[in-house]
């Protein structure tokens, strides 16, 4: 059996607050700012040990964006916010599981 690897084709922004992704297998997701930001993998926001989350979604404004974001090797994007949060790594498996399935046209 051969394992088809989670990667991305093709990055968009259309807006600030929201980034689409096609993935090899030509499925796209949609991913809210701020959902990405409150559920940053970071050890900043999530407890190394114990893996309870730190960050308190209140503290994260409604109106976060993205500023940039970049590939980080063949597993994950980083994202910098407009918050200027940067140091989370968004694996490829985790966005493709927790994205929003939008059609392709």
């Amino acid at each position: 059996m051969i394992a088809i690897m989670i990667e991305p084709v093709r990055f968009e922004q259309p807006a600030p607050n929201r980034v689409l992704i096609t993935w090899r297998d030509k499925v796209k997701t949609e991913h809210e700012a701020r959902e990405l930001r409150v559920e940053c993998p970071c050890a900043t926001c999530v407890d190394e040990i114990t893996g309870r989350k730190i960050l308190d979604p209140v503290t994260v404004p409604d109106d976060v964006g993205i500023v940039d974001a970049d590939i980080i090797g063949r597993y994950a994007f980083r994202f910098r916010f407009s918050d200027g949060h940067g140091t989370g790594l968004y694996t490829f498996d985790r966005l493709r599981a927790t994205g929003r399935v939008v059609p392709v046209a």
